[in-house]
C-alpha cells in the first residue's frame, strides 16, 4: 500500500478518534494521536474479514489498554467493520454500539471486553494458548487449519499492572510463539511521566522471561512497525514484544502532556489539531484516500477466508473423523448434563469433602468432554482438579490439557477468560477460596461477558482449621455473591455438587464452586430437582405452615438437619432447607420461592460459617443469622466450629429464639 494511501489512514484515525471523543465530551485522544500508525500498519498486516469478523482462523486483535477504543472504532471504521461514521459520532453513549471501552458482543470485531489495564495481555495468553494447543490437536501435514496470531496493543500501565508480569512469564515459559504484543511507550500516564514510577528496562524484563524483543525507535515509521511485525512472526518458538516509542497526544498543541490522556482535546486544541493536520473532511468524514485501504483489506480478508475454507473442505474429506471432532470443539456447545441420567448416576454419594465430590466428578467428566482444559494456581492436589488421565501442556506436550499455572490467580483467571474466548474449549481454574481476591478482577469480566467459564474454589471456611486466618475465607461469598450475573455454588454434599456442574453445563452463567476442605457427612433429603433451583425444602416440618424455617450452605447444612428433631422434642417444627445457590434461587418463580420460604413465617435462621451479609434478605427483621463477621483463628476445625457457635445446639438456640421473637 502506497504512502499516501497509509498517511490518510493514519491522519483519518487521528482525526475521527479525537473528533469521537470531542463530541462526546469524555474519552482518551492521547494515545489514538500517538498511536495511530500502529493501528494502520498491523490492520493492514493481520489476517481478519470485516466482512465477517467471527471467520475462526482470523488473527486476534486485544486492545489491553481499553481507553484507547476510539482508535480500535476508527481503524475498523476504514478496514470497513460494520461500524458507520453515525456509530462514531454516537461514541459512548447510551446503547451505542461503540461504548467506552471495547465491550465484547456489543461491536463486531471486538474479541473480548478491556479496560481494567494488564487484562487484555492476560486475555491474549490465553488466546495464544488456545491456539497453540488446537493446532497442535489437529493440524496434519499440509493442512493448517489453525494458523492464526493473537495481538495485543498495551500501553505503560498495563504493564505497571503485576497481571502483565504473571501473564507474560507463562507465556514465555510455555513458548507461544504466535503471540505479538506491542507496547505503545510514550512514557505518559494519567499523572504525568512515569519516571519516577516505572524506570526498568521492560526489555529485558521480558527478554528474561524468554520473549524476543524489538524496538521501534520512532512510533511514526511505519515500515519500521511493518518489519516489526514480520519479525515477530517469524519467531515461532517465543512471543514477541515490539516496543514502539511514541509520543501521546501527537501533533496536537497537548503533544506529551498528561491532559490529553484522558479527556477531550477541548475545541480550541482540536480545531488548531486539525488546521495543523490539513484537515478539511466534514465531520466524521475519513479522508477519500482511505478507500483503497478498505478495499485492499476486505479483500485480502475475504481471500483469506475462501483459502481456509476450502482447506477446511478439502481436511474434513482426507480426515474426517478429526474435522469431526474440530466442528465439535468450536462449536461452542456444552453437554446437557442436567438431563443425562448417565452423570445423576455418578454423583457421588459418600460422606466425604466437597472438594473430593468436584474431583471425581471433574475426572468423569474429563472422560466425557475432550476439550474440558483448566488447572490451579499451583493447588491441583489439594483443590481436587487435576484431570487424571490427561497430560499436562508444555511445549514439549502442547496437546496437554492439564495447566500448570503456577502461583499466578491474577492472570490465570484472565488467561481461562482468554481460552474460552478463542473458542474450541471448555476451561475452569482454581484455588483456595479465600485467594479469589487475587483473581476478582477476572471473575468480575468473567461474568461481565457472561463467559462459561468455572472457578473452583477449595477450602470455603473456618474449616482449614489450622492454617488460620490468612486463609480462611470469611467475607469471599458475598463477595462472589455481590458480582452480577455469576452463580456461587456452595453445596453440602455429592449430589448437589453434581448439580453445580450440571448447571454450570447449561452455559447461562459463569460459575463459582465452593468447595469444603473437611469432610462432611450427606445430609438425607437432597435432590437434584430442587438443587437445581438453587434452594430447596430437604426435610419439611409436619404441620403445613412451619414455626420457623431453618436455612444452611455447605457444610453446615448437616447442622439444621440435626437440629430438627431436636427442635421438635422442644414442642417447635421446623421446616429445613438447603440454599446452595442463593442467585439461582432468586431466579426462581415468586411461587416457587414462596413455597420454600413462606413469607407467612418470619422466625427464621440462617447458618453459614461466613458473612452474615448474604442472609438479611432471607431472614427479614424478625430472623436469626448464626454466622461469622470476624476473621477466624488457628486451631483444629473442630475446635473452631466449637468456638465459633456452628453446633447443633447453636442452631437449636437461635431457632428458640427466632420462634420467641
Amino acid at each position: 500500500m502506497n504512502k499516501n494511501t497509509m498517511q490518510a489512514v493514519i491522519d483519518s484515525i487521528r482525526v475521527l478518534s479525537a473528533e469521537a471523543i470531542e463530541k462526546a465530551k469524555s474519552g482518551h485522544p492521547g494515545t489514538p494521536l500517538g498511536a495511530a500508525p500502529i493501528a494502520a500498519a498491523l490492520f493492514a498486516e493481520m489476517k481478519h474479514n470485516p466482512s465477517n469478523p467471527d471467520f475462526f482462523d482470523r488473527d486476534r486483535f486485544i486492545l489491553s489498554a481499553g481507553h484507547a477504543s476510539a482508535m480500535l472504532y476508527s481503524v475498523m471504521h476504514l478496514c470497513g467493520y460494520d461500524i458507520t461514521k453515525e456509530d462514531l459520532a454516537d461514541f459512548r453513549q447510551l446503547g451505542s454500539k461503540l461504548p467506552g471501552h471495547p465491550e465484547y458482543r456489543i461491536t463486531p470485531g471486538v474479541e473480548t471486553s478491556t479496560g481494567p489495564l494488564g487484562q487484555g495481555i492476560a486475555n491474549a495468553v490465553g488466546f495464544a494458548l488456545a491456539e497453540k494447543i488446537l493446532a497442535s490437536k489437529f493440524n496434519k501435514p499440509d493442512f493448517p487449519i489453525v494458523d492464526h496470531n493473537t495481538f495485543a496493543f498495551c500501553g505503560d500501565g498495563c504493564l505497571m499492572e503485576g497481571i502483565s508480569y504473571e501473564a507474560a512469564s507463562l507465556a514465555g515459559v510455555w513458548k507461544l510463539g504466535k503471540l505479538i504484543i506491542i507496547y505503545d511507550k510514550n512514557d505518559v500516564t494519567i499523572e504525568g511521566s512515569i519516571d519516577n514510577n516505572f524506570n526498568e528496562d521492560v526489555g529485558k524484563r521480558f527478554a528474561a522471561q524468554g520473549w524476543q524483543v524489538i524496538n521501534v525507535a520512532d512510533g511514526n515509521d511505519i515500515a519500521a512497525i511493518s518489519r516489526a511485525i514480520a519479525k515477530a512472526k517469524k519467531d515461532t518458538d517465543r512471543p514477541s514484544l515490539i516496543i514502539a516509542r511514541t509520543v501521546i497526544g501527537y501533533g496536537s498543541s497537548k503533544a506529551n502532556d498528561a491532559s490529553c490522556h484522558g479527556a477531550p482535546l477541548g475545541a480550541e486544541c482540536f480545531n488548531d489539531f486539525k488546521v495543523r493536520s490539513g484537515w478539511t473532511e466534514d465531520p466524521f468524514t475519513a479522508k477519500k484516500e482511505t478507500a483503497a485501504y478498505k478495499n485492499a483489506v476486505r479483500r485480502r480478508g475475504a481471500k483469506a477466508e475462501k483459502e481456509w475454507n476450502a482447506l477446511l473442505d478439502a481436511y474434513s474429506v482426507k480426515y474426517p473423523e478429526e474435522y469431526k471432532d474440530f466442528i465439535e470443539w468450536t462449536s461452542g456447545k456444552l453437554p446437557d448434563l442436567a438431563s443425562d441420567e448417565e452423570f445423576w448416576k455418578i454423583a457421588p454419594t459418600e460422606d466425604a469433602a466437597t472438594r473430593n465430590h468436584s474431583g471425581k466428578i471433574l475426572n468423569y467428566l474429563a472422560g466425557k468432554v475432550p476439550n474440558l482444559i483448566g488447572g490451579s494456581a499451583d493447588l491441583g492436589p489439594s483443590n481436587m482438579t487435576i484431570m487424571k488421565e490427561r497430560e499436562y501442556y508444555s511445549s514439549e506436550t502442547p496437546t496437554g490439557t492439564n495447566i500448570h499455572f503456577g502461583v499466578r490467580e491474577q492472570a490465570m483467571g484472565a488467561i481461562c477468560n482468554g481460552i474460552y474466548l478463542h473458542g474450541g474449549f471448555v476451561p475452569y481454574c482454581s484455588t483456595f477460596f479465600v485467594f479469589s481476591d487475587y483473581m476478582k478482577s477476572s471473575i468480575r469480566m468473567t461474568a461481565l461477558m457472561n463467559l462459561s467459564v468455572m472457578y473452583i474454589l477449595s477450602h470455603d471456611s473456618i474449616g482449614v482449621g489450622e492454617d488460620g486466618p490468612t486463609h480462611q475465607p470469611i467475607e469471599h461469598l458475598v463477595m462472589l455473591r455481590t458480582v452480577p450475573n455469576i452463580r456461587v455454588w456452595r453445596p453440602c454434599d455429592g449430589l448437589e455438587t453434581a448439580a453445580a456442574y450440571a448447571y454450570h453445563f447449561k452455559g447461562e452463567h459463569p460459575t463459582a464452586l465452593i468447595t469444603s476442605r473437611q469432610k462432611l457427612v450427606s445430609p438425607k433429603g437432597t435432590n437434584r430437582e430442587g438443587a437445581m433451583k438453587g434452594g430447596y425444602v430437604i426435610a419439611d416440618s409436619e404441620k403445613a405452615t412451619p414455626d420457623v424455617v431453618l436455612m444452611a450452605t455447605g457444610s453446615e447444612v448437616g447442622l439444621i438437619v440435626d437440629a430438627q428433631p431436636i427442635l421438635k422434642a422442644k414442642g417447635i417444627d421446623a421446616r429445613v432447607v438447603s440454599m446452595p445457590c442463593l442467585e439461582e434461587f432468586d431466579a426462581q418463580s415468586e411461587e416457587y420461592k414462596e413455597s420454600v420460604l413462606p413469607n407467612s413465617v418470619r422466625a427464621r435462621v440462617a447458618v453459614e460459617a461466613g458473612s452474615s451479609y448474604s442472609w438479611n434478605k432471607y431472614v427479614g427483621l424478625d430472623g436469626v443469622t448464626v454466622c461469622k463477621d470476624t476473621f477466624g483463628a488457628s486451631a483444629p476445625a473442630s475446635v473452631l466450629f466449637k468456638v465459633n457457635h456452628f453446633t447443633v445446639d447453636d442452631v437449636v438456640a437461635a431457632a428458640e429464639k427466632a420462634v420467641r421473637g
